[in-house]
């Protein structure tokens, strides 16, 4: 996949299975590129805070999806970064029905 939003009639999901077994379903924001390593931006379908978004590292592993944390405080902070100037080049609103100050 590269930097394209996935958006399909029904977009796609991922569900992340939580430390303590609890499991939540997200969709698929966007899957960008910074630092030459790409990363992915996932809302969660049933937050208790609105506009809140999950940034993990992703990448295909024989084909495979793998999501994996970001450790490191410094590469959090370029991948927000790039993923607000992502946002800021979209109409996020209207795809998901929110405004960008609610993010």
């Amino acid at each position: 996949m590269s930097d394209e939003l996935l958006n399909n009639e029904e977009n796609d999901t991922v569900t992340l299975t939580l430390d303590d077994d609890t499991e939540i379903v997200c969709d698929v924001i966007t899957i960008f590129s910074c630092d030459e390593k790409q990363y992915i931006a996932l809302l969660p379908q049933d937050s208790e805070e609105e506009g809140e978004v999950y940034l993990y590292r992703f990448m295909e592993t024989n084909g495979e999806p793998e999501l994996i944390n970001i450790e490191d405080d410094d590469e959090f902070e370029r991948v927000s970064d790039a993923f607000d100037e992502w946002l800021d080049s979209e109409e996020f609103d209207e795809m998901y029905g929110y405004d960008e100050e609610d993010i």
